[in-house]
C-alpha cells in the first residue's frame, strides 16, 4: 500500500499517456473541403464550381453550398449535384448588387453542411470580381451565419494543408513543453548546488538534463516528419527550426563539458553554471529569436500559432493531458538515472 502511495504520479503518468495514444488516434477528423475549382467568379453572373471533400457523407444528407461573404452574409446555391460521398457541383447566381467596399474584389469562403456533418469550410476560398460590363441583374437572398448546421460529434478540427497530422500536436508540441518543464528544474537543481554545494543536487540537474536532450530530440524528430508532411521537406532554413537545433547543440556540448573535467568539484560547479547558460540560450533562442523575424513556424514572425478554431476545445482534451503525461513520465526517466548516478558516485554522498 506504501509503494502505491509512493509510486501513484508514475502510474498516473502511464494511465494519461494510454488516454492520450487512445483518444489521439480513435478520434475522427471533422469533415474538411480538400480542393474545388474554380476560384473565380464574377458578380452579376452565375458559376459552377465543383468541391472535393473530406470525411464527408453527401450522397446520405441533404446537402446545402454557401458562399461567406466579407460581412458574414451567406449566397446559398441555386442548386447541387452529389457525385459522390466526398464530391459535390454547387451552381450559384451571384448577384450584382454584392458590397464590394470600394474594392475591384473581394474574397469569399466555400461552406457545405449538412444535418451529419455539419458545415465544412475553405476560408477565403472564391476572389469575386466586379463586372461592370454585364447587366444581367441578377439577385439572390443572403442569410445570417445561424442558419448554417453544427456538428455535435467529437471530432477534431480539419485544418487544409496539416490534415489528419494534426494529431503530432499532442507529440511534437506537448514534447516540448515536457522538455522546457523538465529543463526548468533541471536549472533549479544547478543553482541549488551553486548555493549548497550539495552534490545530490548535481546529480539531480545532471539526470533532469540528459532526460530534457533527449526530449528534445524527440521534439525535433517530431518536428521533421510534419515539415515533410506539411512543408515537403524534413528540414528547411528556417529561424525555430534553425535556433532549436542550435539550443539542442548548446545543450550537447554539457556532455562534452562534464565528461572532460576529472575533477568532481569543478566539474559539478562549471557543469551547473554552464547548465543555467543553457537553459537561458534555450529561452533565447527557441522563445525570442524566431518572433523578430519571418518563420514558417506556427507562433512565429506573423505566423500565428495553434489557438482559437485551431486548437479548439476538442484537441486541448487531449492536448494538456500529453504534456502532463509525458513531463511525469520524464520525470520518472530522470528519476532512474538519477538512482544510477547515486550509486556509481556513492562515495560523494557519504562523504
Amino acid at each position: 500500500m506504501n509503494s502505491l502511495a509512493q509510486h501513484w504520479w508514475k502510474i498516473l503518468g502511464v494511465l494519461i499517456l494510454i488516454y492520450v495514444l487512445i483518444r489521439g488516434f480513435m478520434t475522427p477528423l471533422h469533415s474538411g473541403i480538400l480542393e474545388f475549382s474554380p476560384s473565380q467568379a464574377y458578380s452579376d453572373t452565375s458559376f459552377t464550381i465543383d468541391i472535393k471533400a473530406y470525411n464527408t457523407h453527401f450522397n446520405e444528407q441533404e446537402n446545402r453550398v454557401w458562399l461567406r461573404l466579407p460581412n458574414d452574409s451567406l449566397l446559398k446555391a441555386r442548386q447541387t449535384q452529389v457525385q459522390s460521398p466526398v464530391n459535390i457541383t454547387a451552381d450559384f447566381d451571384i448577384p450584382g448588387d454584392i458590397d464590394f467596399e470600394g474594392k475591384k474584389s473581394i474574397v469569399a469562403s466555400i461552406i457545405v453542411d449538412n444535418k451529419e456533418d455539419g458545415y465544412a469550410l475553405y476560408p477565403d476560398g472564391v476572389r469575386i470580381k466586379r463586372d461592370t460590363i454585364s447587366a444581367r441583374g441578377l439577385q439572390a437572398d443572403r442569410y445570417p451565419l445561424s442558419v448554417l448546421y453544427q456538428s455535435d460529434k467529437f471530432a477534431f478540427p480539419f485544418r487544409n494543408i496539416i490534415y489528419e497530422t494534426i494529431r503530432n500536436t499532442f507529440f511534437h508540441v506537448a514534447i516540448w513543453f515536457a522538455m522546457f518543464a523538465l529543463m526548468i528544474y533541471s536549472c533549479f537543481c544547478s543553482l541549488m548546488y551553486l548555493r549548497t554545494k550539495d552534490f545530490d543536487y548535481d546529480m539531480k540537474s545532471k539526470s533532469l538534463t540528459t532526460i530534457g536532450i533527449w526530449f528534445g530530440i524527440a521534439g525535433i524528430l517530431t518536428g521533421s516528419m510534419w515539415a515533410k508532411y506539411t512543408w515537403g521537406t524534413f528540414w528547411t532554413a528556417d529561424v525555430k527550426l534553425n535556433m532549436s537545433a542550435v539550443a539542442i547543440l548548446i545543450y550537447f556540448a554539457y556532455w562534452v563539458l562534464r565528461a572532460s573535467i576529472p575533477d568532481v568539484d569543478n566539474r559539478a560547479r562549471i557543469a551547473s553554471v554552464y547548465n543555467i547558460f543553457a537553459f537561458g540560450s534555450l529561452m533565447v533562442l527557441v522563445m525570442v529569436v524566431p518572433r523578430l523575424t519571418d518563420s514558417l513556424h506556427p507562433g512565429n514572425g506573423g505566423n500565428p500559432a495553434f489557438g482559437g478554431e485551431d486548437l479548439d476545445n476538442t484537441l486541448r482534451t487531449v492536448f494538456y493531458p500529453a504534456i502532463i503525461a509525458y513531463t511525469l513520465i520524464g520525470l520518472w526517466m530522470s528519476q532512474l538515472f538519477y538512482r544510477y548516478l547515486k550509486l556509481e558516485n556513492k562515495w560523494l554522498l557519504e562523504e
